[in-house]
């Protein structure tokens, strides 16, 4: 069974919400005139971790907060590398 205070949740609950996010940016993107320009839209979409982070951390949960933490630097190293490649 999967504990609460668990770094792979972390980890998943890192990946899934900025995914999320990912999806209705493109969504929008192509909806929306405006939203032409994704950099800062993408940079939000990890940025959403920075609040799961402080949500599990007031909750005593630092091995899931850890997990996060670890998902966010993965995310980034996507979007760095997203960057380089354009």
């Amino acid at each position: 069974m999967l504990k609460k205070d668990n770094i792979w949740l972390g980890t998943v609950l890192g990946l899934v919400f900025p995914g999320i996010a990912y999806f209705i940016v493109e969504i929008l993107k192509k909806n929306v005139r405006i939203l032409e320009k994704d950099d800062l839209l993408y940079i939000g979409c990890v940025a959403i971790n920075l609040f799961l982070v402080r949500y599990f951390f007031r909750k005593n949960s630092e091995n899931t907060a850890r997990g996060i933490v670890a998902s966010t630097f993965i995310c980034a190293f996507v979007f760095f590398m997203y960057k380089v490649r354009q």
